[in-house]
């Protein structure tokens, strides 16, 4: 899909960008270290990894958005309160920067992304599809590290169960 009106854009992201939000703020700094095996990244790597990217697949298009400086090792030292607070921050730069300097006609231009030629449209459609690609990592992760998933297209297995409904098997 490639996005042919801000607007819409903006809605989707602030529900996405909700959705991560949300995961995000389920950590502990003691989850941060979870991973599926030896060689896996681990919880707190892919949560930096998300908020990173925000700023630095902008800033391949001229956006410049807050980004976290992650050259320093971050995602090894950064507590999941800050993980939590840098990810706010992004997001609320990236809607304000968009805001601000882009318009429909924006998204038709075509940037040098990764190699590739993309119209902007195009590279927010990934920025969204990247995000739910790993908040879906992010999930299974928190299970094994016992931490409460939020649901973000249907309700988790903890929201069926508030709502004293049967969840599903």
């Amino acid at each position: 899909m490639t996005y042919t009106n801000l607007e819409e854009f903006l809605s989707d992201w602030a529900y996405e960008s909700s959705a991560t939000q949300k995961v995000l703020d389920n950590l502990t700094d003691a989850s941060l270290g979870q991973k599926v095996s030896e060689n896996g990244r681990t919880l707190g790597f892919i949560g930096w990894h998300l908020t990173e990217t925000v700023g630095e697949m902008m800033g391949k298009t001229g956006l410049k958005v807050f980004t976290p400086d992650l050259e320093s090792g971050h995602w090894n030292t950064g507590s999941a309160a800050s993980l939590q607070e840098c990810y706010k921050n992004a997001n609320e730069s990236l809607v304000e920067k968009l805001k601000a300097n882009w318009n429909d006609d924006t998204l038709k231009v075509e940037d040098d992304m990764y190699g590739e030629k993309w119209k902007r449209g195009t590279t927010l459609s990934i920025l969204i599809g990247h995000q739910a690609h790993h908040r879906g990592q992010m999930t299974v992760l928190m299970r094994q590290a016992g931490l409460k998933v939020p649901g973000f297209y249907c309700p988790s297995y903890e929201e069926w169960q508030a709502m004293g409904m049967e969840p599903m098997k």
